[in-house]
């Protein structure tokens, strides 16, 4: 089994809201349809270089994403990238998918100059933990919003 990560591309729309479904569905969350299409759309726009997305393929079959956007820092002169949305199909999880994901936007970070990526995710996610505390950093933060 081999993975594969690349681009998302405009043919890939049904299996990338699949697998973005899945993920939404997980946090206990939805979007709008017009919050698909449009994210959807940014995606994949190759005007909007902030905002991007990859595939994971296993055997030439999607089963994971990550969404990632690049954004200017207060303390720092380079931008910085927020990975906001990972995802692997839960049947192929501990083959690697998600650290590939990660790996894959580090590397694109890199290559556009951008030192630092940063994530967030539930206190008890523990499984995905589990990876990210062998590739990332914890960090003391705690988050708040409106």
């Amino acid at each position: 089994m081999s993975v594969q990560i690349r681009p998302l591309r405009a043919e890939d729309e049904a299996e990338w809201r699949r697998l973005w479904t899945a993920y939404l569905v997980f946090y206990e969350s939805s979007v709008s349809e017009e919050v698909y299409q449009t994210t959807f759309a940014r995606l994949i726009d190759p005007e909007r270089k902030q905002q991007c997305a990859l595939l994971a393929e296993l055997d030439g079959k999607p089963v994971g994403l990550v969404h990632y956007i690049y954004h200017a820092h207060n303390w720092r002169v380079e931008d910085i990238c927020y990975l906001q949305d990972l995802y692997a199909d839960p049947d192929v999880r501990g083959k690697g998918i998600g650290r590939a994901l990660i790996e894959a936007v580090y590397k694109a970070a890199d290559d556009n100059g951008t030192p630092a990526v940063y994530w967030m995710t539930q206190e008890f996610n523990h499984t995905a933990r589990q990876l990210y505390d062998r590739i990332g950093t914890l960090t003391p933060f705690i988050k708040y919003q409106r």
